[in-house]
């Protein structure tokens, strides 16, 4: 994994993405909130010259990390998202049951 990505966080009333700027290539999460006590994860990307250095599972990470400190729990409609939470067990907290 590539050593400290930065990931920004633009949060708006109902919507919301965390982006990563590297080389100047962007990739992003973006995600949706379901009232006040939950997130749906709809889209990881992350452009070709940025792919293999761990910045999507960065992203995700953020964004468990995120949901952790809010109390927020996550519900990974992005099959990117879906299969890195199912790969990290310490993330599973979060997920919406």
């Amino acid at each position: 994994m590539t050593p400290e990505i930065e990931i920004n966080r633009e949060e708006g009333e109902t919507k919301g993405r965390y982006i990563a700027r590297i080389d100047g290539h962007e990739a992003e999460m973006t995600y949706s909130r379901v009232g006040q006590g939950s997130i749906i994860i709809d889209h990881t990307g992350v452009p070709d010259s940025l792919r293999g250095r761990g910045v999507g599972e960065a992203l995700v990470k953020r964004g468990v990390e995120d949901a952790r400190a809010e109390s927020r729990t996550i519900i990974p409609l992005c099959p990117f998202a879906k299969a890195q939470i199912e790969r990290h067990s310490d993330w599973q907290d979060v997920l919406k049951r």
